[in-house]
């Protein structure tokens, strides 16, 4: 496999230059000739969207990558991101953007750069399934990255020299499995919670991943940083173990975090605002090791600030417009769930809750348009009711993947619910 990765990157080299990436900015628009659907962009943190030029299975594909920066012209150290793999149609997850780890690095100095994969999102390319077999899974999920990379080598903000590869569970994975390819400027890796679980079949998937990291540490000369919770609902403290044991034997130089129990799931742990003084307390000893900034150069405001109203308390379930039975019992349920937190509603009689995460606020009002035809208001955020009869739709800055449960396939790292 690691010839296979060689080679690849020898061709990228001939034809990547000559590739253009498609933006989307705060500022702007897709340089495209088509329209874009609107997308919301975090001003703040300089978010862009960029279709990155990268071979993929012999294939050229465009990876629907986005961008976080600190101001100025840089260069920028960078921490690039994978992402995980909800159930499902991958073509149908939505875009990552991780924006609590993303937030923490980029008021450190740091750009942040995360792409979908091939088949994943608005990536092009045909995502592919290769069973049981944990080990190739990774491989070819890291292959992206090389291509990625190889782009941002070309960008005069980012500092190639100074970069951390981390990812979130088949994220984690993905950058254990690159991690094996000694690409130049790659100081360490950063696993939050990283594997690939099977549901169904006779597929033996602990076995075959305890295989996988085995490969990977004997071809690793990366350190690497490990978070794993006690009540991680995909990969358990047993597992956790087993893994890290199997990496660490081979050759690879692993600091495993085994923390306690987290919310309902520590799967998401990284994806909650609650996560990041589990996290980040480790991952600075582990820049400072390496070398990398870690002290804030940048103020940045990740609270939710939207108006409290008038309209009715918080509890008076009755007071809710336009909500059927079902909708009023899941505001029930809404006031039970744990901050930050926010509910939507439509006039017609859609609505959604989301809790934690990093904005629960524009995922709530995403969640809700997807079942509506008009458009979709807050009615409540954290303890708050922010609804006015007069209001117009409110749209916030800035989102990531929240914890939720929903009435489609779920997010396996989410916690919502939507309907009616």
């Amino acid at each position: 496999m690691s010839g296979l990765f060689e080679q690849k990157r020898i061709a990228k080299k001939n034809w990547i230059g000559a590739l253009g990436a498609v933006v989307l900015t705060a500022a702007g628009l897709f340089a495209s000739p088509s329209p874009a659907k609107a997308v919301s962009l975090d001003a703040a943190l300089n978010e862009q969207i960029v279709m990155v030029p990268a071979v993929s299975g012999g294939r050229t594909v465009e990876l629907e990558t986005t961008v976080f920066k600190p101001p100025g012209n840089g260069p920028f150290p960078l921490v690039v991101m994978n992402h995980g793999k909800a159930l499902g149609n991958p073509r149908s997850q939505n875009r990552d953007r991780f924006l609590v780890i993303s937030r923490e690095f980029v008021k450190r100095g740091y750009a942040v750069v995360i792409p979908m994969r091939t088949g994943f999102s608005k990536s092009t390319g045909e995502y592919v399934d290769l069973g049981c077999d944990m080990t190739a899974h990774g491989y070819s999920q890291a292959e992206d990255l090389i291509g990625t990379l190889q782009y941002l080598r070309m960008q005069p903000w980012a500092d190639s020299e100074r970069v951390v590869v981390a990812g979130q569970s088949y994220g984690g994975l993905t950058a254990l499995a690159f991690g094996t390819q000694q690409f130049p400027g790659v100081k360490g890796l950063i696993n939050f919670a990283g594997g690939l679980k099977m549901h169904g079949g006779s597929c033996r998937w602990q076995d075959s991943l305890e295989q996988a990291f085995a490969a990977y540490g004997s071809k690793t000369a990366l350190p690497s940083l490990w978070f794993y919770g006690e009540n991680d609902h995909h990969f358990g403290p047993e597992l956790a173990s087993r893994l890290h044991n199997a990496y660490v034997k081979a050759g690879g130089m692993a600091k495993l975090v085994a923390y306690g129990p987290f919310k309902k799931d520590a799967h998401g742990m990284s994806g909650s605002r609650d996560g990041v003084k589990i996290w980040w307390p480790e991952t600075e000893k582990f820049l400072r090791d390496l070398g990398m900034p870690t002290e804030t150069v940048l103020a940045l405001d990740d609270e939710i600030k939207i108006p409290q109203t008038q309209y009715a308390s918080v509890d008076n379930v009755d007071a809710i417009p336009f909500l059927r039975d079902r909708g009023r019992e899941q505001y029930r349920a809404f006031l039970n769930k744990s901050y930050p937190r926010a509910f939507a509603i439509s006039a017609s009689g859609a609505w959604s809750w989301v809790e934690d995460g990093d904005d629960p606020v524009q995922q709530a009002l995403a969640d809700c348009q997807k079942n509506s035809s008009e458009p979709c208001k807050l009615y409540a955020v954290d303890n708050n009711v922010v609804w006015a009869n007069d209001q117009l739709p409110v749209m916030a800055t800035g989102t990531t993947t929240p914890t939720s449960a929903t009435a489609a396939a779920p997010n396996p790292d989410t916690s919502k619910l939507t309907g009616p």
